[in-house]
């Protein structure tokens, strides 16, 4: 990862960080209005909905503090990639992206020491990269939060039309069972 990780040298000076969160943001707030309809609704929801409807206010208030935290001055003294699906995006940002879908988002603390110290045995990371890692890595899992909450709504939907096709042919199979179930 570190060799690939190659540095713009002219970097674009727009911050795509900021962009992303509040999209990041408008999908889980999105999500979670679904679930919450659902439960209204009295439907069966899995425990990562549950979870999610439940612990909702501590990922709005990440992403809250992730807004208020990230400067964005600061964004642009960051060294970006300058290719791949992370180009333009800081490296540091690109980093804990990929460490958190390798760890499938069980970070700790001794994880991330080892991650940090074998990648820069390749590729040093500046001062403000370090600096910036905790507010990187909450960004990540904002993102993978996302990703997973979008799954579990899709989910949830698909069960639902599943559920009202089931209805149907049983409905059906009362009314008409040989069209059916033709023997």
């Amino acid at each position: 990862l570190a060799a690939e990780n190659e540095i713009a040298e002219k970097p674009q000076r727009v911050n795509l960080l900021l962009p992303r969160l509040e999209e990041n943001g408008r999908k889980l707030i999105a999500a979670y209005k679904s679930l919450v309809e659902s439960i209204r609704e009295e439907h069966v929801i899995s425990p990562a909905a549950e979870w999610l409807v439940d612990n909702f206010h501590i990922v709005e208030e990440q992403v809250r503090e992730i807004r208020e935290d990230l400067p964005k001055g600061y964004y642009h003294e960051l060294p970006k990639l300058s290719a791949g699906n992370f180009k333009d995006y800081p490296r540091i940002y690109a980093l804990s992206v990929q460490l958190i879908a390798h760890i499938d988002s069980h970070l700790d603390t001794e994880t991330l020491r080892r991650f940090i110290n074998v990648y820069q045995k390749i590729s040093p990371l500046s001062i403000g990269e370090l600096w910036a890692v905790p507010i990187s890595l909450r960004l990540a899992l904002v993102e993978n939060l996302r990703r997973l909450a979008t799954r579990i709504v899709s989910s949830r939907t698909e069960r639902d039309e599943a559920d009202r096709l089931a209805d149907k042919l049983l409905e059906q199979a009362q009314r008409q069972p040989d069209e059916v179930l033709p023997l």
